[in-house]
């Protein structure tokens, strides 16, 4: 009996109706997406090729991830993608030759892992534009990273492609691969459907008693059942002798099942199917060059008994995965060397050149610098298309061949860090072991320690990090000077994320007292330097002082001074220096480009962060639309690397849209996450959002406690920002004390040359504590200074407060003038609780103000919304496409929905139908 037969769907019928609506709805033109979760054996790949069976009005797409080639980056989204090239022109220009560089078509910068993503969404929409497209994915958890990764992203962007991606995913203990995607788990099959399958592959009788021993040793799993079966007399299953099991798992019964499969064919046989297994690529043509080289000939694969575990058409596949694995298994190790070394000369070395070194790597027996030097070519190939993922495979495999201890060393180091950018923290790791044990200068291990504090920095954003970083830039200081330097701001990172929660002697104070000297050594003073000392000298002796250096570095970012690499270290550090200078316009510009950067290189863990500090500057510019927007970019990169770190954009925009029920759950759970990680400044950012819920709620007691939390310790420039809240809520809750020792503190902070931001936060909370002219003149010079400034939220709390003021002093009519402008521009803005504070001032002047209705704006989703403002704005369908990463015929279904709960017809009427806004400084990032 055939492996995947009907009968390896017994009892599914659940499972076949998810699939068969799923095809259902990709003929109405919908997209779907289903991750087939479960053990080897129970019933994924039959599923997978029941919906490839139940597809035959659709094109139908396969690949599976090979264990082998689990590094090789994207060797499995070019299977994918391979027959479908000929669609590329149909592509916009950048996303075509995106797609022609990662698959080495092309030559050109290594493109934004963003950008693959939306080429190869565009590409399956245009081949299911001619005809329903089903993507099946087996074995995922084999796929390459950077394959996993972009599948992952377009999993997240399907909507309306007419395109069904299946995901077969055998979990590993340790991770859990595509979280948040639709998924079906499936389990052993139950008791009675278990024993009706043993009975239908049974010719013969079934003892009750032996029956019922195999479905509880196999857990109900179908194909472990079936293969149990095979090797039982029927003697034994229709006497009711117990069989021993010797097998641990039902995985491992299967694997020795097919690995006596295999064992028992004759030599040539043997050979053609590791063959196979060694080449995932399912190329028949190279399968019979390698064979050639092998002495195999074609009449190997004539048998029934290969037959039933390997097809050898158009494409080579084997029947089952398990099949694969315990082909190659069957092999001995000088056996899968050969076969690898067979494959490898049977590779063309101009048309894939790092795949023929890959294999050689494979079948080497001994160390081999040539070879690892290969590999290190490959290694830059692979960052150019795929990124640093790309490079740190081969850089890794480079090392286990490197003969000489220093050169391993320098290896596994690059290797280490090139991991740490891609987000690969835990093969980081394990790389670190390799060079600690390798090292032989103490350059060597000092960079050990330096990288694993920035690993653990990465993975955890811990209370031990700063400690490590610090300790290897002391050690770092009489080895190699400017990477002392370089250590030394990253463990200022490391300390400022970790706030209160740092281990002893790792607080930022201690890490600024130590870095100070180090940022001031002799030699060429470079931008790094210059934000080490600013940033430093901010926590040790106070903004004004450190004025000087902070503008220097921040101008060297703004002007593009320094090296991707440096973006990458430090461009939340440069984001910060600004901020520490009140300097709205170079803070906007420094996150823009730290986002552009990090998307390039494909370096997603940075990414993850350069986002969560956009979405900030959206906030306090008011762009709350461009937030949401990032949010859901951010959100789709945490998904794909596992990051975990607090958005404090999230938590930002939750307490300036004034919804308690939402924003209180979200910061509660923000903070009690932020203690577990060690994260200090996930608490206080969450106070400061907390603060700023319960001040537009008019809760003031309640905002001046978490004010106070916020304000409490050295957070540098996060402090200080939760000074103004604090002079705000103190007052109104009748607490002169507490609002005059927080306006000393401001007013340290914002002695900042030049700054409007600062001059006016400092006076609109200078107006609060004065009376008389003297408090209507700093009010004025609030209005002025923060509208000189994109700070729209904070332009709209100054006319609050001053007209909450006016009123105050019984001027009502003039009261009534800045109150309607700040009712209004938080009514814009989305920001209920502040706009309802403003209409409530209203009413005590006498003036009738409705609350604003929910509308029909209200019923638009926040992506609805985003792509009808930029529909409006005169944005192209493929320009929306290409901005917020997905298709356009995702844009066209938007629009559709847009259209029908506008009441309108076409894009000429969303100018009417959506009120005009303003976007900010310099793009969404």
């Amino acid at each position: 009996m055939a492996e995947q037969g009907p009968t390896t769907l017994w009892g599914r019928s659940g499972e076949r109706r998810r699939l068969d609506d799923a095809l259902a709805a990709v003929r109405r033109g919908e997209s779907a997406v289903l991750v087939v979760r479960g053990e080897a054996g129970v019933g994924k790949t039959a599923l997978l090729q029941y919906a490839a069976g139940q597809a035959t009005d659709c094109r139908v797409a396969r690949i599976a991830g090979v264990e082998s080639e689990l590094e090789l980056p994207f060797a499995a989204l070019h299977q994918l993608c391979a027959p479908m090239l000929g669609g590329l022109a149909a592509l916009p220009e950048p996303q075509e030759h995106a797609l022609q560089v990662t698959f080495g078509l092309a030559s050109g910068d290594v493109p934004d892992r963003f950008l693959v993503g939306l080429a190869v969404l565009s590409l399956l929409a245009e081949e299911a534009a001619k005809q329903p497209l089903v993507c099946l994915v087996d074995d995922t958890q084999w796929l390459d990273q950077a394959t996993r990764q972009v599948l992952g992203i377009v999993a997240r962007r399907l909507l309306a492609e007419s395109v069904l991606l299946l995901f077969g995913v055998r979990e590993t203990d340790d991770e859990r691969l595509l979280p948040g995607l639709s998924e079906l788990t499936l389990q052993g099959l139950e008791a009675e459907d278990a024993r009706l399958l043993l009975a239908a592959a049974v010719t013969g009788p079934v003892d009750d008693r032996v029956g019922d021993r195999l479905v509880a040793e196999t857990g109900g799993n179908p194909l472990a059942l079936l293969e149990l079966v095979k090797g039982t007399s029927e003697a034994e299953l229709a006497g009711g002798f117990a069989i021993p099991s010797t097998a641990s798992s039902v995985p491992d019964q299967l694997h020795d099942r097919y690995l006596q499969r295999v064992r028992a064919l004759p030599e040539p046989a043997r050979r053609l199917l590791l063959l196979a297994a060694a080449d995932p690529t399912g190329d028949p043509a190279l399968l019979w060059r390698a064979a050639q080289i092998l002495g195999v000939g074609r009449d190997a694969v004539g048998s029934g008994e290969v037959r039933q575990l390997l097809e050898v058409g158009s494409a080579v596949r084997f029947r089952h995965p398990l099949m694969r694995a315990a082909a190659y298994a069957a092999g001995s190790s000088e056996d899968r060397r050969a076969a690898h070394l067979a494959v490898a000369t049977a590779t063309d070395a101009k048309t894939d050149p790092d795949r023929r070194a890959w294999h050689f790597a494979t079948a080497a027996t001994a160390p081999d610098e040539d070879l690892a030097t290969e590999l290190e070519r490959s290694a830059e190939r692979a960052h150019a298309r795929a990124g640093l993922a790309g490079c740190a495979a081969f850089l890794e495999r480079s090392v286990a061949l490197t003969p000489e201890a220093e050169r391993r060393t320098d290896r596994a180091l690059a290797a280490a860090h090139a991991h740490l950018h891609a987000g690969t923290l835990e093969a980081g790791l394990g790389l670190l072991a390799v060079a600690e044990a390798d090292a032989v200068t103490d350059l060597q291990r000092a960079r050990v320690e330096q990288l694993r504090g920035e690993i653990s920095r990465a993975s955890t954003s811990g209370s031990q990090a700063p400690v490590l970083l610090l300790q290897a830039a002391r050690r770092l200081e009489t080895l190699e000077p400017r990477l002392a330097r370089e250590t030394y701001l990253d463990a200022w990172g490391a300390a400022l994320v970790a706030g209160h929660l740092a281990a002893p002697g790792g607080t930022l104070r201690d890490v600024s007292a130590a870095a100070r000297p180090a940022s001031s050594a002799s030699g060429p003073v470079e931008p790094g330097d210059l934000l080490l000392d600013g940033l430093a000298t901010v926590i040790l002796e106070g903004p004004e002082s450190a004025e000087p250096s902070l503008r220097q570095a921040v101008d060297a970012f703004v002007g593009d001074q320094l090296p991707g690499e440096h973006w990458l270290h430090w461009g939340t550090l440069a984001s910060n220096a600004a901020l520490a200078l009140w300097d709205v316009d170079c803070w906007d510009r420094v996150s823009a480009r730290h986002v552009e950067l990090a998307r390039t290189s494909g370096a997603l863990a940075p990414l993850a962060a350069a986002l969560n500090v956009r979405r900030v500057v959206a906030i306090w510019c008011g762009d709350f639309e461009t937030a949401i927007t990032l949010g859901l970019e951010e959100q789709v990169v945490k998904e794909v690397t596992g990051a975990r770190r607090a958005s404090y954009g999230g938590l930002f925009l939750a307490a300036y849209q004034g919804q308690p029920d939402q924003a209180t759950p979200l910061i509660t759970a923000t903070a009690d996450e932020a203690l577990v990680r060690g994260e200090g400044l996930g608490q206080q950012i969450a106070d400061r959002a907390t603060a700023l819920l319960q001040i537009g709620l008019g809760h003031y007691a309640e905002g001046m406690a978490a004010a106070d939390r916020a304000a409490t310790g050295n957070f540098g420039p996060f402090t200080w920002q939760a000074l103004p809240d604090l002079v705000e809520a103190a007052t109104r809750a009748g607490q002169p004390d507490v609002a005059a020792d927080a306006m000393r503190r401001l007013q340290a902070a914002t002695a900042i040359t030049g700054s409007d931001w600062a001059v006016g936060l400092e006076a609109r909370s200078r107006a609060l504590l004065a009376e008389g002219e003297a408090a209507e003149q700093a009010y004025a010079e609030a209005l002025e200074r923060l509208g000189r400034t994109p700070l729209r939220p904070e332009l709209a709390r100054a006319r609050l407060l001053y007209g909450e003021w006016l009123r105050r002093e019984g001027r009502r009519v003039d009261a009534r003038d800045y109150l309607h402008a700040a009712f209004d521009a938080f009514s814009a803005l989305g920001a209920e609780a502040f706009a309802e504070r403003a209409r409530r001032e209203l009413l005590a002047t006498g003036e009738k103000v409705r609350k604003r209705r929910p509308d029909t704006l209200h019923d638009l989703t926040p992506q609805e919304d985003h792509i009808a403002r930029l529909a409006r704005d005169g944005r192209t369908n493929p320009e929306i496409a290409a901005e917020l990463y997905i298709s356009t015929r995702t844009v066209e279904w938007h629009l559709r929905k847009v259209f029908g709960k506008l009441g309108i017809r076409s894009r000429k009427e969303l100018r009417g139908a959506l009120p005009a806004g303003r976007r900010y400084g310099h793009g969404a990032g």
